[in-house]
């Protein structure tokens, strides 16, 4: 047969549970509140305390927690809305300074927005790039010719313009980063000092060939004066006549000399037609 309680023992627990419903109720409205301002710290430290002392005033006693009575619980509850309080007002305060929370607390805080995250990040220092321009010199080889020259001897070579190189100038534009050269392109180019042309002179002239021997005749016999012969051949009797004609040609006489005289004097009848000292030859 079950014993029923007084009735002042059920108004005590009545008392106690909505004390308990109010702590709960205005430990969540601190939180909520006071929860933007205060750290996360002390946020942390604060439901850690609240969760204690409702554990505490529920159960009546928790002496492994170190609670042995309800009464510490409630005193557990006003720690901890005394920590949210504390911690909201003293983050409130511009000159109040808050200790830099923990990696593991860092976990509960808010995520940064992808602009924060941006803002935060370091920037780069640029890499300085520099631009010159180089002027690089190089040979240009010279080149070679040969003339020919009729009055030298066929055979013989002689240099008469000896050969120069020249010099072109290349200009490149040059891409430094960080003093190191990366690339190089040709601007423009210039030949700052021609080369000369080397000419070689050739001999064309040939060897005249040796004058061929003059034929030898034999002396004629002067014709003598008186005979009907003129005295200005010899070797062969030519007549004295208006005209005398080599026999056998083309002349007309009316006198004919028939074979060769050789011209002493003058040759009056036009006898020695290849001027050779010999008529009618």
């Amino acid at each position: 047969m079950s014993r029923k309680r007084p009735a002042s023992e059920v108004q005590k627990k009545s008392r106690r549970g909505w004390v308990v419903l109010a702590v709960i109720v205005g430990i969540v409205v601190l939180g909520g509140v006071l929860g933007r301002v205060a750290t996360p710290l002390l946020v942390i430290a604060a439901i850690l305390a609240a969760g204690l002392g409702l554990f505490t005033v529920i159960k009546g006693t928790t002496p492994k927690l170190g609670m042995r009575s309800r009464k510490a619980g409630f005193a557990a509850l006003g720690t901890a809305a005394l920590l949210v309080l504390g911690g909201g007002v003293a983050n409130a305060d511009p000159a109040a300074t808050t200790p830099p929370p923990s990696a593991a607390l860092q976990i509960l805080a808010p995520p940064k927005s992808a602009a924060t995250a941006e803002r935060s990040t370091p920037t780069p220092t640029p890499i300085p790039t520099t631009f010159e321009e180089v002027d690089v010199d190089s040979v240009v080889p010279f080149e070679r010719s040969t003339i020919d020259d009729p009055t030298a001897a066929e055979g013989t070579t002689v240099v008469s313009t000896a050969g120069v190189d020249g010099t072109k100038r290349t200009t490149y534009k040059v891409m430094y980063v960080d003093g190191v050269e990366v690339s190089r392109e040709v601007v423009g180019e210039t030949i700052a000092v021609e080369p000369v042309q080397e000419v070689t002179t050739r001999g064309t002239l040939k060897p005249q060939p040796a004058p061929a021997p003059k034929p030898v005749t034999k002396p004629v016999p002067l014709a003598q004066p008186g005979n009907g012969c003129d005295p200005n051949y010899s070797g062969a009797c030519v007549p004295i006549a208006s005209d005398v004609d080599c026999a056998g040609g083309t002349g007309n006489g009316p006198a004919y000399l028939d074979g060769t005289a050789r011209v002493v004097g003058t040759d009056i009848y036009k006898l020695d037609r290849d001027k050779n000292g010999i008529a009618c030859d």
